[in-house]
């Protein structure tokens, strides 16, 4: 059979009718117990894949503290050429690698070791960017650009993302597809809310969270006829932690002092399961995604907002913008204070606008369920072993 013929009789059952053969994944990447956006995205999707019977192993990007995960099968160490090398080998014992790419998690300026780990693979790189920044300096460009070059196939979360990596960087436009963020769909149906409302933020705390907007609110929706509470929860993020200790914490309790509003504002830094932080967002009035950033083209606390099936008030950030303009959210200016406190008051005095939105949110959920994430990718790894097989 010629390499064409090879490659349509392996790619077609790719369809419905699915693919005998399931390829397995090294994951490159943050990892639990890491805490980290990242390491929460790979450490789903390794299960989403593993629960369709795909052999999945990781090599964790070590933070000093030793993961307990089967699933891990050595650490990388930044700014060591052995590591580097050693990350190469393993995972080359897999049939496809995922790259997960974020500037921040690898050694060297930029990031720019990924390049070497990639330049020692021996099977296809699927490589998944999070972050495709509008105004990158140089050398990130150059990183990134490589990083891509080096890929067999690339895959961003969002049509802004995707328009962004082609405006800016210079990559083959045929290897790129959309797969969105995964999140985990409720199981239960939410509980009737009732009492005070509540207006949650969530997630890993740190400058850039942007809930100083949602304390300078509060003062403006004390006087509705039922008060709301301002919920943030969340730890604050380990690099934060250490760089800075609670201070950001400190000065937003301060904030909420000094506005006359903390009797209204709580912080509660437990941590969550996924199971526990579904149950929170559902259970909230409102989920708030206040972020300074303009740049952010993937945010999975959104998606995850979303799948909740609550109401979203948020920034005016690229994902946001794209995600809730069918009207699952309300988008509002960075610096429009008048408008966040519109959309707040709006949702919380008027149960029918806040039931379009959610009931919207709901709709939008299926696509972006773990199972058929996890499906799309495995879909990319399939194709990707056919071709390879057919050209050996």
């Amino acid at each position: 059979m010629n390499a064409p013929s090879l490659v349509n009789h392996l790619a077609a059952p790719f369809g419905m009718q699915g693919f005998s053969y399931l390829p397995s994944f090294g994951v490159l990447s943050t990892y639990a117990p890491t805490a980290c956006g990242l390491a929460t995205f790979s450490a789903a999707l390794a299960d989403g894949l593993s629960a369709k019977g795909v052999d999945v192993n990781v090599v964790r990007i070590s933070d000093g503290t030793p993961s307990e995960s089967p699933k891990v099968i050595g650490e990388l160490t930044n700014g060591s050429a052995p590591s580097v090398a050693a990350a190469s080998q393993l995972l080359n014992r897999s049939d496809v690698a995922v790259i997960q790419h974020e500037y921040g998690i690898y050694g060297g300026p930029d990031g720019d070791e990924v390049v070497q780990i990639m330049k020692g693979l021996d099977v296809p790189a699927i490589v998944i960017a999070h972050t495709v920044l509008k105004d990158p300096t140089p050398h990130q460009r150059s990183v990134l650009e490589e990083v891509l070059a080096l890929a067999d196939h690339v895959v961003v979360m969002s049509e802004s993302a995707q328009e962004r990596l082609y405006a800016g960087f210079a990559v083959d436009r045929r290897k790129v597809t959309i797969i969105p963020h995964g999140a985990a769909l409720p199981t239960a149906t939410a509980l009737k809310r009732s009492g005070q409302p509540t207006i949650l933020t969530w997630g890993l705390l740190g400058p850039g969270k942007g809930v100083e907007r949602v304390i300078d609110a509060m003062v403006s929706l004390k006087n509705l006829p039922h008060r709301p509470r301002y919920l943030i929860a969340g730890r604050t993020h380990p690099k934060v932690l250490a760089a800075e200790g609670e201070a950001y914490r400190e000065a937003l309790t301060a904030q909420a002092q000094r506005l006359g509003v903390a009797d209204a504002v709580s912080f509660d830094a437990r941590y969550r399961t996924p199971a526990q932080l579904t149950a929170l967002m559902q259970a909230a009035s409102v989920v708030v995604l206040p972020y300074d950033s303009k740049d952010q083209v993937t945010s999975g606390v959104l998606v995850d907002s979303i799948a909740s099936g609550r109401p979203i008030v948020a920034t005016a950030f690229p994902h946001a913008i794209e995600l809730l303009g069918s009207g699952a959210g309300t988008v509002v200016g960075h610096d429009d204070p008048d408008a966040l406190v519109e959309a707040l008051r709006r949702l919380l005095n008027d149960p029918r606008v806040a039931g379009t939105m959610a009931s919207q949110a709901r709709n939008l959920a299926p696509a972006m369920a773990w199972p058929v994430v996890s499906d799309s990718y495995l879909t990319v790894a399939q194709r990707l072993v056919a071709i390879r097989l057919a050209a050996a």
